[in-house]
């Protein structure tokens, strides 16, 4: 296992850092100047959108998009290890005033393909998203709400770290029969051309999961939502749930590895990766949001950045 120290860049000074992380308040473009080379395990990220409306933390219009999010790539591709990972969370967006999607995610992705190696795409279903855009999905009817984000999976290898293992889900009730003996499983050949065979009984330590994450985004009572609202901080407004990076965090890393967020927003990932024994690096821009994602990490040891804690009496 790799020594548990703090991740600190070379003369910069975190806004905060816990026992395993540090953020670092400023522009992605000029922080990750500071990380050395093949230095980063996993770079995990939501960025902005490429939305029709303009949002207070700040998105590229469609049409600057792929040029502004290609500006990063060559720092990424610097500071990964050789068997390092880049994955991307990268919602979709309609096309102003028309009832059709904007393919600037999936130009995207061709762009960054071009630079590193594309593995896997992985989508994130949230059940609980709003129907919405509303015009088309709830005041004419001609669409279904938008429910599914995809997530893209890259690295400079096409062997990066990576372990299924680490990710195996609980066995259904039925399968959990067949490998106790309970019910009898018949070796014969899928209409698709696939043979089962008689190794499938053996089982193993859990099911292999999809690339599909299923995880409703409703954590408007949870804790970081209400540390907010008591120290009268304004939250990010657009977080995703701590399931996507538990997920790739344990999918693709090991404990001491180093997990970067450059656009971290409220710092979920940094907050996953803290609670996994994974090193990590946030950048965010916005002073409000970096000062409330302390918020996560009320029950942990923070070094540094205690000038910048809310703390103080709180809002009524």
């Amino acid at each position: 296992m790799k020594p548990m120290r703090t991740p600190i860049l070379r003369g910069l000074k975190p806004y905060y850092g816990t026992r395993l992380g540090s953020a670092y308040l400023g522009d992605a473009r000029q922080l990750l100047r500071h990380i050395p080379d093949g230095s980063v395990n996993l770079i995990l990220t939501s960025p902005p959108f490429a939305l029709i409306h303009r949002k207070e933390y700040g998105n590229p219009p469609p049409e600057d998009y792929i040029q502004w999010f290609m500006g990063f790539i060559g720092e990424f591709k610097r500071i990964l290890t050789p068997d390092g990972s880049l994955v991307i969370h990268i919602g979709g967006s309609w096309i102003r005033g028309e009832p059709r999607k904007n393919l600037y995610n999936f130009q995207l992705l061709i762009e960054i393909s071009r630079e590193l190696k594309f593995l896997q795409d992985f989508y994130w279903f949230n059940p609980a998203k709003l129907p919405a855009p509303a015009e088309w999905v709830a005041v004419r009817r001609i669409r279904v709400k938008d429910a599914v984000d995809p997530i893209w999976w890259f690295s400079p290898t096409a062997n990066p770290k990576a372990d299924n293992r680490r990710v195996l889900t609980p066995y259904s009730e039925d399968m959990r029969r067949i490998l106790r003996g309970e019910k009898h499983y018949r070796s014969m050949e899928r209409p698709s051309g696939h043979r089962i065979t008689e190794w499938f009984r053996r089982g193993g330590e859990g099911a292999i999961p999809p690339n599909l994450i299923i995880a409703p985004n409703t954590d408007s009572r949870g804790r970081y939502i209400r540390r907010c609202r008591i120290y009268g901080i304004k939250p990010h407004p657009a977080r995703y749930p701590a399931e996507i990076p538990r997920f790739f965090i344990r999918f693709l890393t090991e404990p001491g590895d180093l997990v970067l967020d450059p656009f971290a927003g409220s710092n979920t990932t940094g907050w996953v990766a803290e609670r996994l024994g994974r090193r990590w690096l946030s950048f965010e821009m916005r002073e409000e949001y970096l000062r409330g994602s302390m918020l996560r990490f009320e029950r942990d040891e923070i070094m540094e950045g205690l000038e910048n804690y809310p703390g103080g009496e709180p809002k009524t």
